[in-house]
């Protein structure tokens, strides 16, 4: 794939990757990560929740990691409700399972792991809520609905 130019990124990713998964989805309602994924699956888009302590949420399936999700379900982004320090070792499984981009949500960074998926060829967001990202460009018109 050609480079994505960073102001590109997050519209390139939200456009054309529709399958998410979302590890340390919560089944919590009142939890950060249900409701971003309950946004994301009400704007047409798949999860497939990744929390060893679930065996479902928001009417999907959950896996204990991202390995066992991709041998069920072809995974384009990862969407990380992970600790910052949490963060090597799921970039390590979504490089692994083919995954196209990994984004982590506010306040989540890992330079290093960061590189690594960069290295790897994924596409990489840190720091950025998908739910209020996904808003702000969709208000702007910079989603392309042709994947939808």
């Amino acid at each position: 794939m050609a480079a994505i130019a960073p102001a590109d990124r997050m519209p390139y990713i939200l456009t054309h990757y529709r399958t998410i998964a979302v590890v340390g989805l919560s089944p919590q309602p009142h939890r950060a990560s249900f409701d971003v994924a309950r946004y994301m699956q009400a704007q047409g888009y798949r999860i497939i929740p990744v929390n060893p302590n679930a065996t479902e949420v928001l009417g999907e399936k959950a896996y204990p990691n991202l390995t066992e999700a991709a041998r069920h379900e072809n995974i384009e982004l990862v969407n990380c409700f992970r600790n910052s320090e949490d963060i090597p070792p799921v970039v390590d499984e979504a490089i692994a399972i083919g995954a196209k981009a990994v984004w982590m949500q506010l306040g989540i960074r890992h330079a290093a792991a960061a590189e690594k998926a960069e290295a790897a060829g994924l596409l990489v967001v840190q720091d950025h809520c998908l739910k209020i990202d996904h808003k702000v460009l969709q208000s702007r018109g910079l989603l392309s609905n042709s994947s939808v």
